[in-house]
């Protein structure tokens, strides 16, 4: 006999596990780090290349050429940063994506099923929105990906500057549909922008991955073996045609991310950890520098809305992203056994929601691989990221600040111990031992405050008995 379909409602963007919240906290501590370095990065690419005296030299560096033109490797320095350093941010993508299919809220179909419709609808609505734009106005279609990705660090650096309480499960809910996002943004990147292939090189990269798995399936250790070997595949990948980032969130699918007996991080775990912050810190900062770095005029940024492609990516991101995301998640709710958590109103999520709309770093990469050999599409599909992931910020942080003392009280009730171990209390109301810790302490107190009471009672008799201490004139004590 078949089991009985549980009829018990699921809680959408409920409390978190305590694991799963302190990986959560983790990863957003890091992230948030990298997403001010990455807006410092953004910020200096715009000033280095619209300060008149410093401009050539922004060009000058950007194009500068360097490595081995025999093994077809001679790129530019922004093509270094695009090719070669978001490999490593790729390649945490891909962890962190391995990580939720075995551990985290993708390993459930039921709780998957929230962030994917969530980022599906996040991705396609965009898309539509700029391509009605562009086919009302008489534009390329070229660009109709562009606005489809969020860029996590970014969004978090935002929540870091206005200091929001996010709740723990929204700002799980936001990096969760972020992995998502970046796993579509990579199907998209390898499907659709791939150039004639090199079967010869592609061949090479695929035996090369089959090495990287047998070599971690025979437990090999040691970053000597992976390091060089993880080059010469990314270098046979990026000379197949198709993407070399695709290399990087290939190798990070092949870790292994759940723990065996006696572990305490898995390996997929422990390499998260150390590259990370190489990612965050490095990695996605420098490409910033050479990507964001666009010519920004008054005249400019007015040609953005004039223009039916860069008015789609500016739409797409501001109402698109919004839309979807939320839309995913109402249907979610409308058409499951689903319900919102009762601390939530829907405004939180569209805050969310519009907050998703910071389309930065996959964007600008998009960005640059579909307008390719048409510099000045390119920087106007730039300066239109931009400016809608800084419409999209602004319309979030003024949402979020609206409910903020909600998401404070929220926080609060979350970080709350009254015993004293360690952990937050709202994991430990069905522990009996938790009740009697609190209990002992309870009792511990009304000790010390009965004998308080008892030493002040003392004290005022002994007052009273003072000869001469009431007069008869005074009607009160002495």
């Amino acid at each position: 006999m078949t089991a009985p379909r549980s009829t018990t409602p699921r809680t959408l963007l409920g409390r978190l596990s305590l694991p799963e919240r302190t990986y959560v906290a983790d990863a957003l501590r890091t992230e948030t780090v990298g997403g001010v370095l990455l807006l410092a990065a953004a910020v200096t690419a715009l000033l280095w290349a619209n300060i008149p005296v410093l401009h050539d030299s922004y060009e000058s560096v950007s194009h500068f050429h360097l490595g081995p033109a025999a093994l077809g490797l001679d790129l530019s320095v922004a093509h270094w940063a695009a090719d070669g350093l978001l490999a490593i941010f790729f390649f945490v993508a891909g962890i962190e994506l391995k990580r939720e299919l075995v551990a985290g809220d993708l390993r459930d179909p039921k709780a998957a099923a929230l962030p994917v419709v969530a980022a599906l609808c996040g991705m396609a609505v965009p898309a539509l929105v700029y391509t009605v734009t562009a086919l009302a106005g008489g534009g390329s279609l070229d660009g109709w990906a562009v606005p489809t990705a969020t860029d996590i660090a970014f969004a978090l650096a935002v929540l870091a500057v206005i200091g929001t309480s996010l709740p723990s499960a929204l700002r799980a809910f936001l990096l969760t549909l972020a992995v998502v996002d970046d796993l579509f943004a990579i199907l998209i990147i390898a499907v659709f922008f791939t150039a004639d292939l090199n079967f010869a090189a592609l061949g090479g990269a695929v035996a090369g991955l089959l090495l990287f798995w047998l070599l971690l399936r025979g437990g090999v250790r040691g970053w000597y073996v992976y390091v060089p070997l993880a080059l010469v595949v990314w270098a046979l990948m990026y000379n197949s045609g198709i993407h070399a980032t695709i290399a990087g969130v290939a190798m990070g699918l092949m870790l292994r991310c759940h723990r065996h007996e006696g572990e305490d991080h898995s390996p997929g775990e422990r390499i998260e950890h150390l590259v990370r912050p190489l990612s965050a810190g490095l990695a996605v900062p420098l490409f910033a520098l050479f990507s964001a770095g666009v010519a920004v005029s008054g005249g400019a940024l007015t040609d953005v809305f004039t223009q039916p492609e860069t008015l789609g990516v500016v739409l797409g991101l501001v109402a698109g992203k919004a839309l979807g995301i939320f839309g995913g998640t109402w249907l979610t709710a409308r058409f499951t056994r689903a319900s919102l958590s009762d601390d939530l109103a829907w405004a939180d999520v569209f805050a969310v929601a519009s907050l998703a709309g910071i389309g930065f770093t996959v964007s600008l990469l998009i960005g640059e691989l579909a307008f390719a050999g048409d510099e000045t599409m390119t920087n106007e599909v730039k300066a239109a990221v931009l400016l809608g992931s800084l419409i999209a910020a602004t319309l979030a942080t003024v949402l979020l600040k609206i409910r903020n003392a909600k998401y404070r009280r929220l926080w609060e009730e979350e970080e709350r111990d009254e015993d004293a171990d360690g952990v937050p209390d709202v994991y430990e109301e069905d522990d009996p031992a938790y009740h009697l810790r609190l209990a002992a302490r309870y009792e511990a107190k009304a000790a010390e405050h009965r004998r308080i009471a008892q030493e002040k009672a003392a004290a005022r008799h002994e007052l009273a008995e003072v000869p001469g201490g009431a007069g008869e004139d005074h009607d009160g004590p002495a």
